[in-house]
């Protein structure tokens, strides 16, 4: 009988992915352990052009923030203390999955090509508006089409699609933004730069980040 309950419960897990095991196709950018592949914040418009100075520059950053962002059981922790996370490498055009949690009035978001953002916060704290929106536009739609968060304290689940400047998003498997074009936050009058890093936004909130998976487009 024992047996018989062994298979059936090992039957009943197959299709069930394993946190930060990435799907066909996608690479992990979290790969459960350790910050393999981020680095600390260096924003896109302070960053040298010289590679040394850079790699100081990154070199100081990561003594000052990445102590606060830490991995725990394959959960990315951050304390709310720190800075930004950022990814050692630049995209462009990506598709990304990510799954994160929020404390009550909590505040977060994705940033894409270092310009901010995805937005991830308590909708509660925000009139009512869900997490998903582009929230630095100014000219084009930054509201969610829809409110499709979970309750605060349970994972979300986020798709993002971003092709040339556009930028589709699903949260829940509910699509809230449809391919609407990002601003360059830093420069305005410039369109969004090809490339550049992805961001775990800070806002001094505890955050919690898993099954970070990446396919370049």
């Amino acid at each position: 009988m024992k047996t018989v309950f062994a298979v059936l419960f090992a039957a009943s897990l197959v299709g069930q992915a394993r946190d930060n095991t990435p799907p066909e196709g996608f690479i992990a950018l979290f790969n459960g352990k350790d910050l393999t592949g981020w680095q600390g914040l260096v924003e896109l418009p302070k960053r040298d052009k010289d590679p040394e100075k850079y790699a100081a520059q990154i070199k100081a950053a990561n003594e000052k923030y990445l102590p606060h962002w830490t991995v725990k059981d394959g959960i990315l922790h951050y304390d709310g203390k720190g800075q930004n996370l950022q990814t050692v490498k630049d995209y462009g055009d990506i598709e990304m999955l990510v799954d994160w949690k929020i404390p009550p009035h909590g505040d977060s978001g994705i940033y894409l090509r270092g310009n901010p953002q995805v937005q991830i916060w308590d909708p509660e704290k925000n009139k009512g508006i869900g997490s998903g929106g582009l929230y630095n536009n100014k000219k084009n739609p930054h509201d969610p089409l829809k409110l499709a968060d979970k309750p605060i304290g349970e994972w979300n689940h986020m798709r993002i699609v971003m092709k040339a400047d556009r930028v589709s998003v699903w949260l829940n498997e509910i699509q809230v933004v449809d391919n609407t074009p990002l601003e360059n936050y830093w420069k305005p009058s410039d369109p969004l730069p090809e490339k550049g890093p992805i961001e775990l936004q800070h806002h001094g909130d505890h955050l919690e980040f898993k099954n970070i998976y990446l396919k370049e487009l």
